[in-house]
């Protein structure tokens, strides 16, 4: 873009079929978060300052998640500059392969602007460069909206203090609020026995009750989906949607895992919402479950309970594999030593601490029993690291991955789709605890695959409810 006084490259196109065209100045963390970023704005025109291919360049070096979102943006940016007709000052088409053609544009900074640093901002950092870039946008195109597009809160303020028009990054957010979360579960309006008796067929196989039943409630149900009737007039249900076809659907009753006689590894359920949890994690045609709740709803343990007995029991996968993000929550303590298993061990502390549980659960075994069955639990649970699951593939395997609400959208694709034939993944994870900078209850990766995984048959979620740690930990949570 040149100065006040030339304005060669300014985009001159600023409607289309009567709605005004903006011109979005990316921010680098945008990119670096989701490198797709550039084809996410429909009919818009994107404006990158020089500074932000600089910080792009800077960040494109090493393994992690960032650094791989640097080197793909570079290579997009590349293949679109390939396809160049005329001089780049004309704008770059956004067209991605595979996909239909954007109607919006890519523009470069391709000279020095002529304005001051707002508010003599220091001129070494490149925040403040980015934030003299969109003032000066917006003086040459009064005729434009010109937005600053940033995940960093910081900088937004900034712009906002300074007059600019500045907006967080939309198109990761799954959900605009968190309340609206899909729970797994829903409860039955009062009366419903009564109201619907003529027009519920039911029938028995083996032990358990299917129910048919049709009306505009149906509308509401999903594969999977959890539906409960309480009441002290009228029996109670607890059933799974089974199957909907149309404006019927077809429910089946649960297996009571709150009864010692469906205990799994030991472990009985304790309210209605884990009873719902073993239920999903038992089952062999579920090939997917994510389990959200609060710190001590029992997602851990649960998951590890079904896992041991599917493994040790069932033998109907080989082994348990465990993994999460290694965010830290205070200071890093540096490197860790040893193999990738002993390095993954600090971060491991809830593995140990349900593991120590659910060793403890034969009561009858005498001391040198427990002690041979907690090596061999030992020896059945592997402990992986995120950084080297690209390019594997398990089969037949129990996947465990916990703390998934620090993971972004495209770290989950990657974990699921590592999934190979026989395989069980379970994602869990407390939405209220989320660590990775410029992720939100809205843009989290597990928030992601609750919702696009909710209407396939072969899947299923729960919201753990209430607490079952300690009296202890209930009052904290709530009174602190």
């Amino acid at each position: 873009m040149p100065s006040h006084s030339t304005p060669r490259t300014k985009p001159v196109k600023s409607t289309k079929d009567g709605l005004a065209i903006k011109l979005f100045v990316l921010d680098t963390n945008v990119l670096l978060h989701d490198p797709m970023s550039l084809f996410r704005f429909e009919e818009h025109d994107i404006y990158l300052p020089m500074i932000v291919l600089e910080e792009l360049d800077n960040h494109k070096k090493g393994m992690t998640e960032v650094a791989r979102n640097a080197r793909q943006t570079s290579r997009t940016l590349d293949q679109l500059s390939a396809n160049l007709v005329g001089g780049i000052h004309q704008g770059l088409a956004l067209k991605q392969a595979g996909h239909r053609e954007s109607t919006g544009k890519l523009f470069f900074q391709t000279e020095a602007l002529n304005a001051n640093t707002p508010l003599n901002l220091p001129n070494g950092k490149a925040d403040n460069q980015i934030l003299e870039v969109v003032q000066c946008l917006g003086q040459l195109h009064k005729d434009r909206t010109v937005v600053l597009v940033s995940k960093d809160i910081n900088m937004r303020i900034k712009a906002k203090a300074l007059g600019l028009e500045a907006e967080d990054y939309q198109n990761d957010i799954t959900l605009e609020d968190g309340d609206l979360l899909y729970p797994g579960s829903l409860s039955l309006p009062q009366n419903f026995w009564s109201k619907n008796a003529k027009s519920v067929e039911s029938w028995q196989s083996g032990s358990q009750t299917f129910y048919r039943l049709g009306g505009p409630i149906v509308s509401s149900f999903h594969p999977n989906q959890f539906v409960y009737f309480e009441s002290g007039d009228e029996p109670n249900l607890y059933a799974r949607v089974t199957e909907i076809q149309g404006k019927f659907a077809t429910l089946k009753t649960l297996k009571d895992h709150s009864h010692n006689k469906y205990a799994v590894w030991g472990i009985t359920a304790k309210n209605k919402e884990q009873n719902f949890a073993l239920n999903l994690l038992m089952d062999p045609e579920i090939d997917f479950v994510t389990l959200t709740g609060t710190a001590g709803t029992g997602k851990t343990l649960l998951a590890l309970a079904a896992g041991l007995t599917q493994v040790l029991d069932d033998r109907r996968y080989t082994e348990i594999i465990m993994t999460r993000a290694t965010v830290s929550v205070g200071e890093d303590i540096g490197f860790l030593p040893g193999t990738e298993e002993e390095k993954m061990g600090p971060w491991m502390g809830a593995l140990d601490d349900n593991l120590e549980v659910l060793g403890k659960t034969d009561t009858s075994a005498g001391e040198w029993g427990r002690a041979a069955t907690n090596e061999l639990i030992r020896s059945k649970v592997k402990i992986k690291s995120l950084n080297f699951m690209r390019g594997r593939t398990f089969m037949n395997k129990y996947v465990i991955i916990d703390e998934a609400q620090n993971l972004t959208p495209k770290q989950i694709k990657t974990l699921i789709t590592r999934a190979g034939p026989g395989t069980k993944v379970v994602c869990m994870g407390n939405l209220a605890q989320i660590d990775t900078p410029y992720l939100t209850e809205g843009s989290s990766g597990l928030t992601y695959a609750v919702d696009k995984f909710k209407g396939w048959p072969h899947s299923g979620h729960i919201t753990l409810a209430r607490g079952e740690r300690s009296r202890l930990a209930d009052f904290a949570s709530e009174a602190l």
